[in-house]
């Protein structure tokens, strides 16, 4: 636990700008432009953010033992063993070659969670943490956020083999930047990401939620040693565009997954702002700590099952859950009707419903 005690959540806490729904129908526009624009090249509907997946993966969440008062609160708040669906992603609305490298994404589905729910998401029993390999987001406001959507919407599904030449020199550029103690964020998002196993990240929710009473933000660790050799390692992709989706049916064939789940409780409301999201909370204020640990044994990370079950057939959004983990500031609050949109088009032209399960069937 940090030294410092967390900070109880107030609303004032919370600063809604003037325009600020203005800014999230734009959003919606923007996402609706690159919905458009898959349907047409695919054929069927796919996520506007994070269309292609890797894995497709089932598995259990042990809320632990004897957590101090502040940190056993929403999901986990008592000791408990929960089915979980996760997928791996990266961030694009376009399917492309995995040789674009792009920021990794992890969604998780926690299912028979109780409590009160936050609105739109009444009569369900889950709760999604909407996660991805950076500790801040790249934009700092909603319109920083829109202008970054908007680049990436004019780029949708235009010139592969450009993509692929140009994410080469990014992750060259990038490389050098980190050489000298940096990183960039934009590199990354527009191709310059390294080419690493995804199962080898850390992820972050990368903008604050509540946390009860408090708020926080969330990661999701590596522990287990077959995952902790992965960080850090570049991944051969061997000319494979599904390469990384190979990389985790390999892994998953032959080993079990451990990672653990762990929360930074906000203490310091300068230093760790709700509604600057491109701030990094500084660990040294308040560290990561664990409160469970997410299993997943070794089985088939991709099949034909698990795409009907998991990536066609369910939602991922920060928005489905308790009231104690509601997401928090402008970057939130405006893709709720983003999410809530691209929900929507998947189910009206992909002929699949989406549903929240009650419970986690085999497959």
């Amino acid at each position: 636990m940090s030294p410092n005690p967390p900070l109880p959540f107030e609303p004032a806490f919370e600063q809604v700008a003037d325009d600020e729904a203005e800014t999230a129908n734009a959003l919606v526009e923007t996402m609706h432009t690159i919905l458009e624009t898959t349907l047409q090249d695919y054929g069927h509907p796919v996520r506007a953010v994070h269309a292609k997946a890797h894995g497709l993966l089932h598995g259990e969440l042990e809320v632990l033992e004897d957590l101090p008062p502040a940190l056993a609160q929403g999901a986990f708040a008592r000791p408990r063993r929960l089915p979980v669906a996760l997928r791996f992603s990266t961030n694009p609305g376009d399917l492309l070659d995995d040789r674009v490298s792009t920021p990794r994404g992890l969604a998780i589905k926690l299912i028979g969670v109780e409590g009160e729910r936050l609105p739109g998401s009444e009569g369900d029993v889950t709760q999604d943490f909407v996660l991805q390999n950076a500790k801040a987001f790249t934009a700092p406001d909603p319109k920083q956020f829109l202008k970054t959507l908007k680049l990436l919407a004019r780029t949708t599904d235009k010139a592969p083999g450009l993509k692929r030449a140009l994410s080469t020199v990014l992750r060259g550029v990038e490389t050098a930047v980190e050489a000298l103690g940096g990183e960039s964020g934009t590199l990354k998002s527009l191709g310059g990401h390294p080419i690493r196993n995804p199962l080898g990240e850390t992820y972050y929710s990368v903008v604050p939620l509540l946390y009860g009473r408090y708020f926080a933000k969330l990661s999701v660790a590596p522990v287990s040693p077959q995952l902790t050799a992965l960080s850090g390692q570049p991944l051969d992709l061997e000319d494979d565009p599904d390469g990384l989706r190979a990389a985790l049916r390999r892994f998953f064939a032959e080993h079990d997954g451990i990672w653990e789940i762990r929360v930074q409780l906000a203490t310091d409301l300068e230093r760790m702002p709700i509604e600057d999201a491109s701030v990094e909370w500084p660990e040294d204020l308040s560290p990561y700590v664990a409160v469970a640990r997410l299993r997943v044994p070794r089985q088939a990370a991709w099949s034909d099952a698990r795409q009907a079950q998991i990536d066609q057939g369910m939602a991922f959004s920060p928005w489905h859950g308790l009231a104690a983990h509601r997401p928090l500031g402008g970057i939130m609050r405006v893709r709720k009707p983003a999410y809530e949109h691209s929900s929507a088009f998947r189910a009206r032209h992909g002929g699949c419903p989406l549903h929240e399960p009650r419970d986690l069937e085999r497959r």
